[in-house]
């Protein structure tokens, strides 16, 4: 018997030995399984989550209301004649954001005292005489936006062109007038805004018997109602 201890317990050990052989693939299948991991994750889970404080964000736009009235003051240069304050009031319509049209009247004086140093008389019955104008133009919003005063606040605001034509009326004389220029607009409110505007009046004046071309600058400020 002692003789076959020895190959009983080789025979034992490859016994065991193919066990754990057959069983091995058994037990990586098992681990291997769907569901059976705790730590398992689905591959698109989101391992951080960010926290972000979200605004909301309002876009920059002109109020919409059709009409506008306002008044207005500055200076108007005539030229030969010098400068001199004007005043008048404007009526407009936007038929689009963008795109509106605008009736003008204006109010200054023109004078001929530089004349009157080399002519006797001058050349108006008086030395100052008033001169009147009446415009009807149409307007573009080329760069509409927001304009900041100071750090924290912020304005909408828009930059314009505008042209048209009109009659300027001095000395008994009316004289047909082409005008074109470009302002500023700032809205305070939906209904109110304060714009900056300056504008060149072209008209024909036959100054001591000779007609020519004027350019007649005129730079104004004032606040318009909208309605």
């Amino acid at each position: 018997m002692r003789s076959n201890s020895p190959l009983l317990s080789l025979l034992m050990r490859r016994l065991l030995t193919a066990g754990a052989l057959l069983l091995s693939p058994l037990a990586h299948a098992a681990d291997g399984a769907p569901g059976t991991a705790p730590d398992a994750k689905p591959a698109n889970e989101q391992v951080v989550t960010p926290e972000l404080d979200r605004r909301d964000v309002q876009l920059t736009h002109i109020p919409s209301n059709d009409f506008e009235a306002g008044l207005f003051t500055g200076i108007y240069n005539t030229e030969n004649f010098g400068a001199n304050a004007v005043g008048g009031v404007r009526l407009g319509y936007h038929i689009t954001e963008d795109i509106f049209v605008e009736a003008v009247y204006g109010q200054s004086k023109v004078s001929d005292t530089t004349f009157r140093d080399i002519l006797p008389g001058g050349i108006f019955p008086t030395a100052t005489i008033p001169l009147r104008y009446y415009d009807l133009s149409a307007g573009y919003n080329i760069f509409p936006g927001e304009i900041f005063l100071g750090r924290k606040y912020a304005k909408v605001a828009a930059f314009y062109v505008i042209a048209g034509l009109g009659i300027t009326k001095f000395n008994d004389t009316s004289h047909q007038t082409v005008n074109g220029g470009a302002g500023l607009r700032v809205f305070l409110a939906n209904w109110v805004s304060v714009q900056a505007d300056f504008r060149d009046h072209l008209y024909s004046v036959d100054l001591l018997g000779t007609k020519r071309d004027t350019n007649n600058l005129e730079a104004t400020v004032g606040a318009t109602f909208f309605f």
